[in-house]
């Protein structure tokens, strides 16, 4: 069952960076430079008061993480992140074949 779901947030995660990716390639195509936008900027225009959060949060507990670390992750185009995400998520929840293969005794 937790397979089952680590899969499926997988397959979403995969979807969402497909999506990001064909914005970000239109975007390209249209003005004829390579344009990828930063998850920063994704979620600065979706969800701003999250991201206030999150800013608050780590200056608050963890500030030499907020500085190097996060607006760096931050910088990264998006699609790059979700399909990261993707492939962890299926790491986490593949399920292994046995070694011995399917007709072993």
């Amino acid at each position: 069952m937790i397979r089952f779901v680590f899969r499926l947030l997988s397959v979403i995660s995969l979807a969402v960076a497909v999506v990001m990716a064909v914005i970000d390639a239109t975007r390209s195509i249209a003005i004829s430079n390579l344009e990828a936008t930063p998850i920063g900027a994704t979620w600065l225009e979706y969800f701003p008061d999250s991201l206030g959060a999150t800013r608050t949060w780590f200056e608050a507990n963890a500030p030499f993480l907020w500085d190097p670390a996060i607006l760096a992750l931050l910088k990264i185009p998006g699609f790059v992140v979700f399909a990261a995400l993707a492939f962890l998520l299926y790491a986490i929840g593949y399920k292994r074949q046995h070694s011995a293969g399917r007709f072993a005794a």
